[in-house]
């Protein structure tokens, strides 16, 4: 059996955006599926994630799968950090790291975007990587997709048009990242 994890993001919860359709669509397909509520944006911190993550981390194994929201990639990236044996893939929509010079989302995300990552570690405890962004993302510029695709060494899978790939863009439901997880199932 295939576990996934998704991560929501910054100011997000487990109901929202496509993450309970994609949910659905991936248990149809015998995929155990776990969408864990993190503090935000109240006491809101990479310590405080790392320890509500402590209970799924039982759950990666060399046929998971991670799927992350905006904030979700980076927080992910410190997941893979520390990991003991490889996953399957991990796919990082609107991700991120470094500040985005938007005071409204910087202090609350600066302890998971402004650390070092140890790239070689992440690569070797990840087979694949999928970063997809917008070429119009309001909140994260497209350089930082490009940054990010680039420090994982996969290409950069850019959507047109499609803003923060969020409810508020129309993304209740996510066909294209669901298609891209099927061929890794």
């Amino acid at each position: 059996m295939t576990n996934i994890i998704i991560i929501h993001d910054t100011g997000g919860n487990p109901n929202g955006n496509w993450f309970p359709w994609l949910k659905s669509e991936l248990e149809k397909l015998d995929c155990r599926v776990f969408v864990p509520k993190f503090p935000t944006p109240e006491n809101q911190s990479l310590e405080n994630w790392l320890k509500v993550f402590k209970a799924y981390e039982q759950y990666l194994d060399e046929n998971s799968i991670v799927v992350g929201h905006s904030l979700g990639p980076a927080f992910l990236l410190s997941v893979l950090e520390n990991l003991n044996r490889p996953i399957k893939a991990a796919f990082f929509v609107v991700g991120f790291t470094g500040l985005l010079n938007n005071p409204d989302f910087d202090e609350l995300n600066e302890s998971f975007v402004t650390k070092s990552f140890d790239w070689a570690k992440i690569k070797n405890n990840c087979k694949r990587f999928y970063v997809i962004n917008s070429d119009n993302d309001p909140y994260v510029p497209l350089e930082k997709g490009k940054s990010l695709a680039e420090n994982l060494g996969t290409e950069l899978i850019v959507l047109k048009n499609a803003g923060h790939i969020n409810e508020e863009a129309g993304y209740t439901e996510f066909s294209f990242l669901l298609d891209k997880i099927k061929n890794e199932l």
